[in-house]
C-alpha cells in the first residue's frame, strides 16, 4: 500500500461532543493532590438529557486551594448547594448534582510523548444553574 501521512496531524482527539453548553449531571467525583500540593476534585460531567445524552461531555477540577476557592464557591452555587459560611463537603455530595456546563476545546503536549491531545474542558465560569423544569424530570 503506499500512502501519504504527511498531511495527516499528529493528534490524539479525546472530545465525545462538541463544544456548546450542555445539561450535565456530576457522575463520578475523584479527590487526589495537585502538582502544586493541594486538594483537588476532578468532576467527570455525563449529558443528562438530549442528543449526546450519556455522553462524558468533559472533566473538570475543583482545587481547593486559597486561589482556586473563589471558583468552588462559584461552581457549589451553581450546583444548588449552599456556599456560604463553614462547610463539612464530601465528594458524594456533588454526585447526581446538575448544571449547565460549557464545553470548549483544549489543546495539550504531552511533554513525555510529544504527541499533541485535545479534549474538552470547562472555562472558569463555564457553569449555570440547571433548567429547574428539566432536572425536576417534567
Amino acid at each position: 500500500m503506499k500512502i501519504d501521512l504527511s498531511q495527516i496531524e499528529e493528534i490524539e482527539e479525546f472530545r465525545s461532543v462538541p463544544t456548546g453548553e450542555y445539561h450535565c449531571k456530576a457522575v463520578e467525583v475523584r479527590e487526589s493532590d495537585s502538582p502544586a500540593g493541594h486538594v483537588r476534585w476532578g468532576i467527570r460531567w455525563e449529558i443528562a438529557h438530549g442528543e449526546y445524552q450519556g455522553r462524558t461531555a468533559c472533566w473538570d477540577s475543583l482545587h481547593w486551594s486559597e486561589r482556586g476557592l473563589p471558583r468552588v464557591k462559584f461552581v457549589l452555587q451553581m450546583l444548588g448547594l449552599k456556599a456560604e459560611g463553614p462547610l463539612d463537603l464530601q465528594t458524594d455530595d456533588l454526585v447526581g448534582r446538575e448544571a449547565l456546563v460549557e464545553v470548549v476545546p483544549e489543546e495539550r503536549e504531552d511533554p513525555v510523548s510529544g504527541i499533541r491531545r485535545l479534549q474538552n474542558r470547562v472555562p472558569f465560569a463555564g457553569y449555570a444553574l440547571a433548567p429547574v423544569e428539566v432536572a425536576s424530570g417534567s
